[in-house]
């Protein structure tokens, strides 16, 4: 046991990170650490039984000392590290002008800062064993920013920037890092997807960007119901990786990924972003003026009705 490869991963306690478990658990030649935040803890607790190949931890990857408290574990038990699933991640719904300090902060925390301060835990230990793998699941959005998703998709960017310099960095002594682009799952996870306070606030008095909200969630939904990838195909994926993982960087691995990176190298910026605001639905009527009084929000649909409210006003 104590030769054996130890594996951690984050976020289990739902969709990717539950189905990477689930799959890890069978193998009976790893030894493997599952996590998640103290709340959900009990949702894998109440699934598995640990062992002396299989331990479940709570993680708060924002948590500095949580994170170091665990390697040192980890370490102390096995005495290694040889691979990494970053995981975990948040995702808030809103337009950058309804998103607040605080949720942007809590997205870059969990989406990039802590999963860089779990690999720096790490890394000291992987090059001193000259061999590790670390593997950073990341989104279709970290190579295409969409109306309402601007923080998750600057968090996934950062993670993806951050990740190509570690390839590099870490090459040299034997550890290979794999960023993992994902695309719609057919899955329940957009239930979880978090609204800003402000983005709450405009969909229930149908207020400024309203309409934005009204057409992006159901086509996300649908895309997602539609979607041929399952959270089990991809852990599959995944999971293979432990074994032959990839000398190249970027890894899309749902199909709709795939074409976006193709697409995204052979059209011209210019004309892929005109040809995709044209297709998201409703796009074409977003940005109307708007009238705010103490009862509700209504639309001003002319620049007239515009000018009259100003001069009230004054």
């Amino acid at each position: 046991m104590i030769n054996q490869r130890v594996i951690i991963v984050t976020g289990c306690s739902s969709g990717l990170g539950l189905a990477l478990v689930k799959k890890l658990f069978l193998r009976s030649d790893l030894n493997i650490v599952a996590t998640a935040r103290l709340g959900s803890l009990a949702i894998i607790t109440d699934i598995f039984t640990e062992s002396k190949r299989f331990i479940m931890r709570e993680l708060d990857i924002t948590n500095d000392d949580n994170i170091y408290a665990l390697i040192h574990e980890v370490t102390l038990l096995w005495g290694r590290v040889d691979a990494v699933i970053n995981n975990a991640a948040i995702c808030f719904r809103a337009v950058v002008e309804h998103m607040d300090f605080d949720s942007e902060l809590m997205q870059l925390k969990t989406n990039y800062l802590g999963p860089m301060a779990l690999i720096r835990s790490v890394l000291p230990i992987m090059r001193e064993q000259r061999s590790g793998l670390i593997i950073n699941v990341s989104s279709v959005s970290g190579m295409l920013a969409m109306p309402t998703m601007g923080s998750y998709s600057a968090s996934k960017r950062a993670l993806e920037g951050a990740t190509e310099a570690l390839w590099y960095e870490t090459r040299p002594f034997g550890i290979k890092v794999n960023l993992v682009q994902l695309g719609f799952i057919n899955s329940s996870s957009f239930k979880r997807v978090v609204l800003s306070n402000k983005a709450k606030i405009s969909v229930a008095l149908n207020g400024p960007h309203s309409e934005y909200y009204r057409s992006m969630t159901p086509m996300i939904e649908k895309l997602m119901s539609l979607s041929f990838s399952s959270t089990d195909k991809i852990a599959a994926k995944i999971v293979k990786l432990l074994d032959k993982p990839k000398e190249r960087l970027r890894l899309p691995l749902t199909l709709d990924a795939v074409i976006f990176a193709i697409l995204k190298k052979l059209i011209p910026s210019s004309v892929f972003e005109n040809f995709l605001y044209i297709l998201l639905p409703g796009s074409l009527k977003w940005g109307g003026l708007w009238k705010v009084d103490k009862q509700k929000n209504n639309m001003i649909k002319n620049d007239k009705l515009k000018d009259d409210i100003n001069k009230e006003a004054s």
